[in-house]
């Protein structure tokens, strides 16, 4: 059976997360997404725990269910260095182990959602490993809190120590990732980080796992390629749409060439702030290869159905007129994921002609992207050539779109959401 899953979010025990990220909000968003999977997020903070037992049942260990939505133990914490991971759990019980393990080296993981922790990444990872706990670099390219913000490899993180994934994060994708060649042997993940439980933030990135049933065990196979269980597609933002894709100032958002930000001595002449580098840029720093792993499933780069409806209507993604159009659309086609991939743009006219015209620009490339950088998101905008056209005149149109520092190659993927 194929699933999509979630595995990264957090509750509403993190700092900057909204109150609604409760387990029934996350289960009702999670239907309307069309996820089948989603990870608790923050698992080790004690009141998530026991709003997590409250509200589902187990259906196995380490996976838990409530009206028809799944979810495994998951969480993320940070370390000495304020570098990222995600963590994975086979059981509650490994979860109380953990929560042991790390207590004397924590002064938050009682109260916080994701915890500090006075450990290495290596650390973290050996204990990990020590109760079979599943880890990974959360978002291992963005410039505040990821692993190539401390170090330059994989090994100079973890020093020889196990990790069974990396997350990409929203501003790269598997292609970026592969051009470093150490991560070859790994499988990607791709999740949302998601803060609040509206569905452009709840599984805007997500991982559609071949398994024979929606469980950690069957899940932990996939991430580990075994047993025939894999991830057969990843699918999250066009990383030119993430907050930290190219090179910027991180309060004006003045984008810059890495020669200029060095030349510039990483302070903005404009207005004084920050410059951060770019996922982008930084990954041409760390790249070691062309060559990309043959089994690497397929990246699907997507953008959440609400911010297409705002950019069409032009109007905010959390406005009254953008949500009714969404409940239009999903009420006739059942999940955002089919709206967005699935169902013929004929029939997506037949509830908002303008809305459909979008979706097939997304659905062929055909968007003008302007790229994020410095804490700001891109932006998506449709070219007047399509706006303007008839359903019918779509395949013809010839659009100019503007050329872009970095654009990576489209892909049909229309099979991957065949169910």
């Amino acid at each position: 059976m194929l699933v999509d899953g979630d595995l990264h979010i957090h509750s509403r025990y993190s700092k900057a997360v909204s109150k609604l990220m409760t387990i029934p909000m996350l289960a009702e968003n999670a239907r309307f997404k069309g996820l089948g999977l989603v990870g608790t997020g923050d698992i080790l903070n004690p009141k998530w725990e026991e709003e997590l037992l409250k509200y589902t049942e187990k259906i196995d260990e380490g996976t838990y269910e409530r009206k028809g939505i799944r979810f495994l133990l998951t969480t993320e914490i940070e370390d000495n260095k304020r570098v990222h991971h995600v963590l994975i759990f086979p059981s509650i019980d490994a979860v109380c182990e953990m929560q042991e393990a790390l207590r004397p080296y924590s002064n938050d993981i009682d109260t916080e959602g994701r915890p500090h922790l006075n450990l290495s990444a290596a650390e973290i990872a050996d204990i990990a490993n020590e109760l079979d706990v599943l880890i990974g670099p959360a978002h291992a390219f963005t410039p505040w809190t990821a692993l190539y913000k401390e170090y330059n490899s994989l090994k100079e993180a973890y020093q020889g120590a196990k990790i069974h994934f990396l997350e990409l994060g929203l501003s790269a994708d598997s292609e970026m990732a592969d051009r470093i060649k150490a991560h070859h042997g790994l499988t990607y993940l791709s999740n949302s980080d998601a803060h609040s439980p509206m569905p452009h933030r709840l599984g805007r990135e997500f991982n559609r796992f071949n398994i024979k049933e929606a469980t950690f065990e069957e899940v932990r196979k996939a991430i580990l390629k075994r047993g025939g269980r894999r991830i057969v597609l990843n699918a999250g933002l066009d990383p030119r749409l993430g907050k930290y894709h190219l090179t910027a100032c991180s309060r004006c958002y003045a984008k810059y060439s890495p020669e200029e930000a060095k030349a510039f001595k990483w302070k903005c002449p404009k207005c004084g702030g920050r410059i951060k580098k770019g996922v982008h840029d930084r990954i041409l720093e760390l790249a070691d290869t062309e060559e990309r792993p043959k089994d690497r499933p397929p990246y699907l780069r997507l953008a959440p159905l609400a911010e297409i409806i705002a950019m069409v209507i032009g109007k905010g993604v959390e406005t009254k007129a953008v949500k009714a159009i969404w409940e239009r659309f999903l009420k006739e086609f059942g999940s955002e994921i089919k709206v967005l991939v699935d169902v013929p743009i004929e029939s997506l006219a037949e509830v908002h002609e303008e809305v459909a015209k979008a979706v097939w620009a997304y659905r062929k490339g055909k968007l003008i992207v302007i790229p994020g950088g410095g804490g700001k998101y891109g932006e998506i905008r449709l070219p007047e050539e399509i706006r303007k056209a008839r359903i019918d005149e779509l395949e013809s149109v010839e659009v100019k779109v503007p050329k872009e520092e970095y654009k990576p190659k489209q892909t049909s993927l229309m099979k991957f959401f065949k169910h």
